[in-house]
Order: structure tokens, then sequence, then C-alpha cells
């Protein structure tokens, strides 16, 4: 079972890459919004999926591991295959995917192509308690391949090292997420929980993460 290559990218299409991987080339199903990020001829880290049929085996491949734990949440409701999931990652980002299950606006599901009225509505209902939290110390980092490894030493021509740093809204999801933690920790419900916190959070930007909590818990207490 494949879960990680690590190569060069030697074409990039429409719905897919292939990655040279030690003279051996992989076709790789991805978001076009993980495709976007990868340049022709440029080492890359792609966590990978494998999904076995009968008649086939194929690969997906995500730049994130919250992209990847999305991707298998979404494939285990009825009716959503691996393309379609791709399909909702290409115009919802991860965080934008928690806020609207959060928000339960089917609208923003219906962007995506082959997601209907009813697909979009029993995507809401079924995730409403599924939300994937986004792990704290990747917010800063965009991708897998914003992060050089200790263990890995790539020369400048193979590896790209563009660095992102943290913006407003990371900083702000970041709050959100720490917030929505706390208070699942103390019995609310996670939905809940990360609509408060996303709202709270939203309000008060410049708040400490102590605040955002004590102001968080006095709005379930209203």
């Amino acid at each position: 079972m494949i879960a990680k290559l690590k190569g060069i990218i030697e074409n990039i299409g429409e719905d897919c890459c292939i990655i040279d991987v030690n003279g051996v080339g992989y076709l790789v199903n991805m978001s076009s919004r993980s495709l976007s990020k990868l340049q022709h001829g440029e080492y890359a880290s792609l966590l990978i999926e494998t999904v076995i049929k009968e008649d086939s085996i194929t690969l997906f491949g995500f730049q994130s591991p919250w992209e990847k734990e999305w991707f298998n949440t979404l494939t285990k409701i009825q009716g959503v295959g691996g393309k379609v999931c791709l399909s909702i990652l290409s115009v919802l980002s991860p965080a934008e995917l928690s806020q609207a299950v959060s928000a339960q606006d089917k609208t923003l599901f219906l962007r995506a192509n082959g997601v209907g009225p009813k697909l979009a509505a029993r995507l809401i209902t079924e995730l409403k308690d599924k939300i994937v939290t986004i792990p704290t110390e990747y917010l800063a980092t965009k991708d897998l391949n914003t992060v050089i490894n200790e263990d890995q030493k790539q020369t400048p021509t193979t590896y790209s090292q563009k660095q992102e740093t943290p913006d407003e809204t990371d900083e702000t999801y970041k709050k959100t997420e720490d917030v929505t933690s706390a208070l699942s920790n103390l019995g609310y419900q996670k939905i809940d929980a990360y609509r408060v916190a996303s709202e709270i959070c939203l309000k008060n930007p410049d708040k400490d993460l102590a605040t955002l909590i004590r102001l968080a818990l006095k709005e379930f207490n209203q």
C-alpha cells in the first residue's frame, strides 16, 4: 500500500500529475487546488491514498494531511467517490469545508462538479459531526513541500524551498481550532463548539486564547 511519494514532477494534467520516483513514474490524481501548487521539474512530496478495486489501482495525492483526512471522510458517504471528493476539494479548502459544514451551508458544495442538491444536502447532514480539525503545527505551512526535512539533503535545483508565512486568516483559523478543541474537551458538541468559536474569533481577532474561550463559554451560557 503506497502512503507517500517523493520525487520529481514530470507532468501536470487537468486532474492528475506524474511523479518520477527513482525512474518510476506514478500517475497521481489530485484536486486542481493542489495541482496548482506543483511545478514541472521540481521535487515534490505527496501524501497518497491508494484505492484498490477489482479492475484498478488508483492513487490519490494530497499536499496536506488535513486535505487527505477530508478525502477519507468524504468517501465514507454513500454516493461520493474519489473523483467527486477531488472536485469538492478543488473548490473548497479544508478550512472552508469545515466552515461550510459548521454553517450547514449546502450551497457551497454545489460549486463542485458532480454535486447536485440532493447530494449536497446529504453531505451537510452526514458531515455535521465529522468536522476535520487541522493540526496546529501545520497551519504555518500550506503543504508538505514548504518544509525541508532534516533527514533529506536536496540540491537547490531539485527542491523548492519557498516558505510561506502565516497570514491573518491562518492566525484566526488557528485560534478557532484551539477554542473548538477547548470547548470539545469541556463536553460541548464539536459542531456547536466550532460554530461558536468561529463567530467569536472572527469578531475578536486581537484577543488572546484565554479571553476567546471565556467569550465562547459566555455565549453558550446565555
